[in-house]
């Protein structure tokens, strides 16, 4: 019998561990830039839209909409092949920003453009690392 194939977990860099330690402690972390007053989402060492190196970490109120998505139904490699069909989908959350991820706990058929989704954390099999992922919001 095959082994099953574990999904790719991150590497948190200097960059990027405290966004993967909020997530741990369930906070949706982003970088505000001090200088221009910009959200950006993933982190880097300075700011794409004014290239400021004045960045500090906030955390999102974890709510959202859907901005665009598709339903995979042919897993892109053997680790998903469990999860098909599942939405892979592209977010924007209220403090201004976009992030990729899939939206969970849904039929993928109701997922639609415009749906307002909240960030949810989905622990992997084998780690203590959180993934943010998104579900419908309830309210």
């Amino acid at each position: 019998m095959a082994e099953v194939q574990a999904k790719p977990m991150p590497v948190p860099d200097s960059i990027s561990r405290p966004y993967w330690e909020g997530a741990n402690q369930g906070e949706f972390r982003f970088q505000r830039c001090r200088t221009c007053g910009k959200a950006q989402f993933y982190s880097r060492y300075a700011c794409v839209h004014c290239q400021s190196t004045e960045l500090q970490w906030q955390v999102a109120e974890g709510l959202g909409r859907v901005a665009s998505f598709s339903v995979i139904h042919r897993a892109p490699i053997a680790a998903f092949m469990a999860d098909t069909p599942y939405v892979l989908a592209l977010v924007d959350l209220d403090e201004g920003f976009r992030f990729m991820c899939n939206v969970l706990n849904c039929d993928p058929a109701t997922v639609k453009i415009g749906m307002r989704v909240r960030v949810c954390y989905e622990t992997r099999p084998g780690t203590e690392q959180k993934v943010p992922q998104v579900e419908p919001a309830t309210s």
